[in-house]
């Protein structure tokens, strides 16, 4: 082993190495490897069907790996049932038991491993307090709110004090307004305690907004694996683009490929861009335009360092803080464009304003696959 590969197997703490997991003749998971650093919060984000809880359940123990490893801290798991496994899961239904208080629910796997009821109680108060629900310990989950059912499920889930998280769709039974509000108390939460924490969801802004890092996933496989910001702001395929946020992808061919910019030549025209990609003249490849990241101006721009495009308005969207424009560009290519409003509302442009459409060189990111 190198000196750089016995770093990173130090660092490791959740090790996933080449890990497939078949159903019949389907790999639901396929050869993946994946290292996750003690005390971070990673999501697994993709598609239904993409693999993502097949490999969550595999961490749990629910479901055996048909070839690979997974180890915690050095040690395999492999083998290891769930109730051994020093993990805890909550899924997306909070599964708390009815009949039970927010206290008894709390208490419920402490008691069943047989700790002292002093130290239960203890325990249970310093979760109640964690997540705030000091005073509803007395009531039955019916009697709560989605976001404090989830609290309740959390605090369960902690009490026995995991060295690992492992979170279904935490969100996905919130309403749009409190899985916002919940996201970041949710993370605040995990964040406080310490605890190495893996979720799955479909939904990028949960991904986004919580994870330190994201693994993107399709079809079995890790398609990018990286912090929020690397992924959303230099993708590496159509798909990521695509499927993290919104953009504009132009499909074209390569005419300049220098180290430090290139030109992409597309039906809408000629693209410059900051960056090189070592690739040949004449290749087909792609370029992405996140709508937030293009201008839009009534004159003719005198920067010549920006791309810039003759368009036309043909439809518009307000959403308070931002507007989004539908622009077609001279080549009857239609593309959005976000536009933030520095103060109180003024419509900036109308069905059928003639405008030039902008972006930088440094706005660009150049896909190959």
């Amino acid at each position: 082993m190198t000196a750089n590969l016995a770093a990173t197997a130090r660092k490791s703490f959740v090790r996933i190495d080449r890990l497939t997991k078949r159903f019949g003749d389907v790999a639901a998971v396929d050869n993946v490897s994946l290292d996750i650093e003690q005390g971070e919060i990673f999501a697994l984000l993709g598609s239904s069907g993409c693999g993502k809880s097949t490999l969550l359940r595999m961490l749990a123990g629910f479901e055996t790996p048909s070839e690979g490893n997974i180890s915690l801290e050095g040690e395999s798991v492999i083998g290891m049932p769930p109730h051994q496994r020093p993990m805890n899961m909550m899924f997306q239904s909070y599964a708390l038991f009815p009949h039970l208080t927010v206290w008894e629910n709390i208490a419920f796997g402490l008691k069943r491993d047989g700790m002292p009821r002093a130290q239960i109680a203890t325990r249970v108060e310093e979760m109640l307090n964690m997540v705030q629900l000091k005073r509803y310990a007395k009531r039955k989950p019916h009697q709560l709110s989605g976001g404090q059912q989830q609290r309740v499920a959390l605090a369960r889930c902690l009490a026995k004090q995991p060295k690992l998280l492992l979170l279904d769709e935490p969100l996905g039974a919130l309403d749009r307004k409190l899985r916002e509000q919940t996201q970041f108390e949710l993370v605040s939460i995990i964040k406080s305690v310490g605890v190495t924490c893996v979720l799955v969801t479909h939904d990028q802004e949960e991904a986004m907004t919580m994870a330190d890092r994201i693994a993107v996933m399709s079809e079995g496989r890790f398609i990018q694996v990286g912090k929020p910001h690397e992924i959303y702001e230099t993708p590496n395929s159509r798909f990521v683009a695509d499927f993290i946020g919104k953009v504009n992808l132009f499909d074209g061919v390569l005419a300049i490929d220098e180290p430090d910019h290139c030109a992409i030549d597309t039906p809408e025209g000629r693209f410059y861009v900051a960056h090189g990609i070592t690739g040949t003249i004449g290749m087909d490849v792609s370029v992405a335009l996140r709508p937030e990241k293009i201008g839009l101006q009534t004159e003719a721009p005198t920067d010549t360092s920006s791309n810039a495009f003759r368009g036309t308005v043909v439809d518009s969207g307000y959403y308070g803080s931002f507007s989004v424009y539908r622009v077609e560009l001279a080549g009857g290519r239609k593309i959005q464009v976000a536009i933030t409003h520095a103060e109180r509302h003024v419509e900036l442009y109308r069905r059928g304003d003639a405008l030039w459409v902008t972006c930088s060189a440094q706005s660009l990111v150049v896909l190959i696959s």
